[in-house]
């Protein structure tokens, strides 16, 4: 497990007060948590964890970025650790807490939480069990990861990579289990944010795409649809002179050209 790297803000604060001393404390409990966490010492990690966020109780001002920010960061930890001692149940629980927390903030910072809105989105994709919550979830937050992926600010950039990179584990997952239809959802999840991301067709576009379509394959009646997005970036390669996809492309062509003659051909010789 990687930490999700959130900075606590302390210079608002004065370094005798409650609330400095309190933060400090979060930060230092995380410190250890991922320690404990290289260690494998999820149990360990989990109490420690949870003795911070009752140790946040004591700040004043529960409306204070900073607080929020902090509980942000220990939820985030918290998902992940019920993840990994594999209580699911309470992982998604923590979800949920997670987006009801960052929710007011990206409406109120969104250049200082879009990165973090975003990753409990990425988080999502790993941790919900159920592969319609996930799409669900992805649906109604829609508007915000769409207003968030035309920011230039590199944390968002590089969230936005990380879930990209993310649905398209989770179509190959499913893909390898035979569920192509779902497969095919999380595929073209990931082409749209990427692609509202640039602005354009770029490299990663096309090479999703390409994947997508081989996958297609095992879906008589996908075949088609495969091929017109096969063509549709086709131009897009031969424009960036990226000769090795205009050779996947047309060799994924071929082989959609291949299964329908073969199948049509056996069927033939076994009517005979």
């Amino acid at each position: 497990m990687n930490q999700i790297d959130i900075h606590i803000r302390m210079d608002g604060f004065r370094k005798d007060s409650i609330e400095a001393e309190v933060l400090a404390n979060v930060a230092a409990t995380r410190l250890q948590t991922a320690r404990l966490l290289e260690d494998e010492k999820y149990m360990a990690a989990l109490e420690l964890s949870i003795t911070a966020l009752q140790r946040l109780k004591e700040f004043p001002d529960h409306d204070n970025e900073e607080f929020r920010a902090a509980v942000v960061a220990l939820i985030f930890d918290l998902a992940e650790i019920h993840f990994l001692l594999k209580d699911y149940k309470r992982s998604e629980k923590e979800l949920d807490s997670l987006f009801k927390v960052l929710d007011p903030l990206l409406v109120k910072n969104p250049d200082r939480f879009g990165r973090l809105h975003i990753l409990a989105m990425e988080l999502s994709t790993r941790i919900l069990r159920s592969r319609k919550k996930t799409i669900e979830m992805l649906a109604r937050q829609q508007i915000n990861v769409d207003a968030l992926t035309e920011k230039v600010n590199s944390g968002i950039v590089n969230a936005t990579e990380r879930l990209v990179d993310s649905l398209c584990n989770v179509a190959r997952l499913l893909a390898s289990s035979g569920d192509y239809r779902e497969a095919m959802k999380f595929f073209s999840e990931a082409i749209r944010i990427s692609k509202k991301r640039t602005g354009r067709v770029t490299k990663k576009e096309i090479r999703i795409t390409i994947e997508m379509a081989s996958v297609m394959l095992n879906v008589k009646a996908m075949r088609p649809r495969a091929e017109r997005l096969l063509n549709a970036v086709l131009p897009h390669a031969i424009t960036l002179a990226e000769t090795e996809l205009e050779k996947e492309i047309e060799t994924v062509k071929e082989m959609i050209r291949l299964q329908d003659s073969m199948k049509t051909s056996w069927l033939s010789s076994f009517r005979k």
